[in-house]
This record gives C-alpha cells, structure tokens and sequence, in this order.
C-alpha cells in the first residue's frame, strides 16, 4: 500500500516491501540475503522498529519482556551486523547505519508500562556508541547516529495500550505530537552531513511536551 502511495506521488526512487519478522533472526537473514541478490547489498541501514508491551517492572509478563529485548535490542544488533559485514564485503566506506531510538534512552519517565521499555532504549544508547568504536576500530568511515524522539503520531500508543484504544488515542491528543515527517526530514539531515562531520545523537521532542 504504501509502495502504491510513493508511486501515485510522484517520489523518486522505488519501495520495496519485504516481510520480516524481526523478532525471528531466520527471517532477518533470509530478508537480507534476498537484499544481496536482487540489490547488491545495504549502504544506509535505518533500524526503526520499535515497540513497548505494558510490563512495569513489578507485574509484568516476561513473554513482554522478551518481546521488546527481541525487537528492540536484538533485531538492533543483527540488522546492523548484516548491514555493516553487507558494506565490507563490497568496500563500502561511507555507509550509514541510523538507530531510530528514543527520549526513554536518555530518561525514565514516572509511567511504570514503559520502564522495561526505557531500559531496551538505554541499551539502543549503547549499543550506537559501542557501534561508532567498532567502526573507528575497523578504520573505515562508516557512521554511527541515533535520532532519540519523543511522542510521534504513529501507531506505537495503540501497541503499549492495545486492551484500551480511547487511552491510546488520547495519547496523540492531548498535545501536538512530531509527525512521521519530522522523522524523515531528522534523517535526510544525518545523512546529508558532510563525510567528515558524525551526528551522534539527535533528541527532538514536540514543543508541547512536558517529560
């Protein structure tokens, strides 16, 4: 649907959809060998899935648990080792691999359903500066950069609050929330930076919110 959309506007370039599930590394590798072989190899990985399951620290489900370590931080780690050894197999030096993290990578927030959430973004935090070492050890001139958002319109509210839509939907409205968009126009801004000059890190919250 969405490749339609692209289309129908008129965007340069095309979208290619491929179903992964990236909480199954089988599929992960099979969704990357099928990138190999049809488009030569990945020189911009963005790992942008994300997601929060209702779990406080006290109470909560360890399949939740499970659920956000597997996406959230493992699918994190694999996508960016396919994509980095994807770069080096092909003498990719200038490469890209953006994290899309979060505000709770840099805060914890009072909202027991989101603390075990915030700790898998901790991690993203630190799984992107480990990255940034490894590349500078590996002497190549690949770059490492998270974009930390606060609330974005997105479907994220209606996956944390999925037993109580009117609470996931009253999320979005009680303040003009980032759109997509801002997202997008944060990473055309990463990976327009001249090769010289790294972007760690770039927090963006909406103007309204208050955590």
């Amino acid at each position: 649907k969405l490749a339609a959309e692209c289309q129908s506007a008129g965007y340069p370039g095309t979208l290619i959809p491929y179903k992964c599930d990236l909480s199954n590394e089988e599929e992960i590798l099979s969704m990357f060998s099928a990138i190999k072989t049809l488009h030569q190899g990945v020189d911009v990985c963005i790992n942008n899935a994300g997601l929060a399951r209702p779990e406080p620290l006290l109470s909560g489900k360890t399949e939740g648990w499970r659920t956000m370590i597997d996406v959230n931080v493992l699918a994190v780690s694999i996508c960016t080792r396919e994509a980095y050894q994807s770069m080096k197999e092909r003498n990719i030096d200038d490469g890209h691999i953006i994290n899309i993290n979060s505000m709770n990578g840099h805060s914890v927030v009072p909202q027991s359903v989101v603390h075990f959430y915030s700790a898998t973004k901790y991690a993203v935090t630190a799984l992107t500066e480990g990255l940034r070492q490894e590349l500078r050890e590996a002497k190549t001139h690949i770059r490492a950069t998270c974009i930390s958002p606060g609330l974005v319109e997105t479907g994220f509210a209606f996956k944390l609050h999925d037993n109580d839509p009117e609470r996931a939907a009253a999320t979005y409205e009680s303040i003009r929330c980032l759109k997509a968009e801002d997202m997008a126009n944060a990473v055309i801004y990463v990976l327009s930076a001249p090769p010289h000059v790294q972007i760690g890190d770039i927090q963006m919250r909406p103007t309204e919110q208050i955590s």
